[in-house]
């Protein structure tokens, strides 16, 4: 399996933990969790691989190079926004902006750790 693969399937669970965490800590594990949980995690997931796409977090170079990792940040403060919004959409609601807020600042971490640990673990690899 090539990197470029690796991230995205790893990306993909990244987020999936994260919004599966998010309902946790909610207490929203009941019997029609799926069903909520793909209304956030299809439109994070939609709008992560817009944004992470457009900042290149799939080049070689900028996956090799940890002093780029603030572009997870970067594609994060673009993805949780359109995110919040497709949600809302989907759920004839209103976007709420500290959602926004706290999905992007939850989801970019989770990112980072997961991102950092894909680079060493390739790194040492590659070795």
């Amino acid at each position: 399996m090539n990197k470029k693969t690796t991230l995205i399937l790893g990306d993909t669970l990244a987020i999936a933990i994260l919004t599966i965490f998010g309902f946790a800590t909610h207490g929203e594990f009941g019997f029609s969790f799926l069903t909520r949980m793909g209304t956030t995690f299809f439109p994070m997931l939609i709008s992560w691989f817009l944004a992470a796409t457009w900042v290149d977090l799939f080049d070689e170079r900028v996956i090799s190079n940890p002093q780029l990792f603030w572009r997870i940040f970067l594609a994060m403060l673009f993805a949780a926004p359109l995110a919040v919004i497709l949600r809302a959409t989907l759920l004839h609601g209103a976007a709420q902006p500290l959602f926004a807020l706290i999905l992007g600042s939850t989801n970019a971490l989770g990112m980072l750790v997961w991102r950092g640990i894909f680079f060493f673990v390739a790194r040492k690899m590659t070795k």
